[in-house]
């Protein structure tokens, strides 16, 4: 394309970044800040992305903010040399629905579509080529993933291509998907649709978990933005900082770091890249970050400890936290309140502690090894055995308690071992009647389990890890118990793994047709009541209202509480095992049966009520609503079996015995 041509199809091309979408909570991050605002390197990834349009001689660009357009009026520092509109919608309107609308006044030839957060925006003139080359009326840009050590093409990175002719076959109101509804219309109307793929990765990312994994990828690139100076480079760590930095001699860094201005790394502090600290950040005296972003103005105490995790601006860590995962807004439950007062008397409060707890301490091992007498022996083993397992999966509990709190899908098996505890409570009297006879049984069971959890550790596959837990558990019983305590108590060992997550490939096997499933089961429910229903993919229009059928309502979650609730209720209840397996077959109906509802009701509830709070409120509200609707359809289904069946009376024998003369 000579110099001509690009000028003037550039004069003709309208940019579309979309910013925009609805959090629903569920990170408390994209919730007080929206993920195109979060920083690379001082600033938000989509001033970086708008400068690199102007520097491209892009003049015309549309941004999507969806409902966070107060944040960036507020945040967005423009580049004078692009011209700038937002278009509002109260409604989602989908990737195709967004052409639509920055369509309809502008006689534009060409229209690209971005995703507001890259850390690599592609060449513009390369991809006008190839739409040219490929002589397209839409071209969907793919790019390169790495997996299992290899590299592969095929992911779509959220760019698109098309003509200005592609917008008849967009419908002209509600909710539009270029990927669901725009393609196959083309291909069914015989348009050409274009596919091309990118030499290198945009680095786009909508999470905490994609933006670490873009910083990670890409930090070389991002350490150049803002020309942070490279000072150092060994083969231990590439060291970029900014004016003012001051590492004490006693720190130590590794891997790719960035360290931005004013930034202060106290004695014997440990950071392990790829990392970034931003401006005016403090890494107390001991505490390690690895492979984790701070950013400005936040202060991290004294003997912390953040792995993989984002701290937003300002945030304050108490002296010991421990952050692994974690994705923490500031003012949250989570961040520290800032320490007042004098230095002086806050060290020697500290030392007070200290002082009390190693007295309790002691006093604690005094009081043990008091019991130590030949009479209750017999305690101090599984004490002890239960204080190693504690020790030895600690990393691994506090991993599962970080899912359980995250995990909309997983939140139930946060009650597991508290539900388990109790049932053991309940039958103490029935487990402390069976005779204990250790097992050498236990011992391999449980070096078996040990080398399960080495082969998760060795291939990453953490379900493995979580696996050992209960088979660890299992193998401490017999081991100290024997085989009939493990029998009476194997019911609930059993119920322990509805704690655990499902394994990725399972989760992510599952998620996909569960909400085509869940979509298509709420359209019907919808149509048999009568309503005008209009489906485009996992969007159900009905009335004036759009409901976008998201992954988390696919009925994963309802599928794993209701697993927990029958485990419950089977554990509890005085039947049969046959009655009880019907009840626990029966939860994966039940669940889809709630789900069908909990949609079909939303969707009608939503025709009436408007605004984003309300929606919100009843969305959680309909899921709460489910779990006793769930229980009362499983005491009904236990009704329906005893009036189905009757149990056979115990006859007495009748002995008739002849008298003697």
């Amino acid at each position: 394309m000579n110099p001509q041509t690009n000028t003037f199809s550039k004069q003709n091309i309208k940019v579309l970044i979309l910013a925009g979408g609805y959090d629903f909570g569920r990170c408390a991050l994209a919730t007080s800040l929206p993920v195109p605002l979060w920083p690379l390197n001082g600033r938000a990834s989509i001033e970086h992305l708008l400068e690199n349009l102007a520097d491209q001689e892009i003049k015309h660009v549309v941004i999507l903010p969806g409902p966070n357009q107060s944040f960036f009026t507020k945040s967005l520092q423009m580049d004078n040399r692009i011209e700038i509109e937002y278009l509002v919608e109260p409604l989602p309107v989908g990737t195709a629905g967004s052409i639509r609308e920055a369509g309809k006044d502008t006689d534009k030839s060409l229209f690209i579509l971005l995703p507001a957060s890259m850390i690599c925006p592609p060449d513009i003139d390369l991809l006008i080529n190839e739409h040219i080359k490929g002589n397209a009326d839409l071209t969907v840009v793919l790019e390169t993933v790495n997996s299992d050590n290899c590299e592969r093409e095929g992911q779509a990175c959220g760019i698109f291509i098309c003509e200005r002719s592609v917008l008849e076959l967009i419908p002209q109101g509600g909710y539009s998907d270029i990927k669901e509804g725009l393609i196959p219309k083309m291909l069914q109307a015989g348009r050409n649709v274009h596919a091309v793929t990118l030499s290198h990765r945009t680095g786009n990312f909508r999470d905490c978990r994609e933006y670490l994994q873009a910083v990670s990828n890409n930090i070389e690139g991002i350490a150049k933005l803002n020309n942070t100076e490279h000072c150092e480079s060994n083969d231990l760590y590439n060291l970029w900082t900014g004016a003012e930095v001051k590492i004490n001699p006693s720190a130590r860094i590794a891997g790719n770091v960035i360290l931005m201005d004013n930034v202060h790394i106290s004695e014997g502090a440990v950071v392990i890249g790829p990392s970034v600290i931003g401006k005016n950040v403090t890494v107390g005296k001991n505490s390690v970050v690895v492979n984790s972003i701070v950013w400005d103005n936040s202060v991290i105490n004294s003997n912390c400890y953040v792995e993989h995790s984002i701290l937003d601006y300002n945030s304050h860590l108490y002296s010991h936290a421990n952050i692994t995962g974690n994705c923490i807004a500031s003012g949250t439950r989570e961040t520290a309140k800032v320490i007042r007062g004098d230095l002086k008397n806050t060290t020697k409060k500290r030392h007070k502690t200290l002082q009390h707890i190693s007295v309790r301490i002691k006093y604690g091992f005094h009081k043990i090894f008091g019991m130590c007498t030949q009479k209750n022996l017999k305690y101090l083993a599984p004490l002890l055995l239960s204080i190693a397992f504690l020790w030895s999966y600690w990393a691994g509990i506090r991993d599962l308690w970080n899912i359980w709190l995250q995990s909309d899908e997983y939140s139930s098996g946060l009650l597991v071992p508290f539900i388990a505890g109790y049932i053991i409570w309940l039958r103490r009297k029935e487990i402390l009647s069976v005779p204990v006879k250790p097992s050498i049984w236990g011992l391999f069971l449980f070096i078996l389990a040990q080398a399960m959890r080495l082969f998760g550790l060795f291939f990453l596959f953490g379900s493995a890890e979580r696996i050992s837990i209960v088979f660890s558990i299992a193998a401490i019983v017999l081991l100290l118990f024997g085989w009939k305590l493990l029998m009476k108590v194997s019911t609930v060992i059993l119920f322990l793994f509805l704690m655990l997550p499902w394994p990725n490939r399972i989760h992510a096997a599952v998620s996909l047709p569960l909400q085509q499933v869940s979509t298509a089961s709420a359209v019907f429910c919808l149509e048999v009541l009568g309503f005008d229903i209009l489906r485009e993919g996992n969007v159900i229009h009905i009335g004036n209202a759009v409901v976008a059928v998201a992954e988390a309502c696919n009925g994963l979650r309802m599928i794993t509480a209701f697993f927990v609730i029958t485990g419950l209720v089977a554990l509890l209840v005085n039947r049969t095992w046959w009655e009880k397996l019907i009840v626990l077959i029966s939860s994966v109906p039940v669940a889809f049966l709630c789900n069908t509802l909990r949609l079909a009701i939303t969707a009608i509830i939503f025709t009436w009520i408007k605004g984003p709070y309300w929606e919100k409120i009843f969305h959680d509200f309909g899921g709460y609503a489910m779990m006793p609707l769930a229980l009362g359809f499983i005491v009904g289904e236990l009704w329906l079996i005893d009036k189905l069946t009757i149990v056979p009376e115990e006859k007495k024998e009748i002995i008739i015995e002849r008298q003697k003369r």
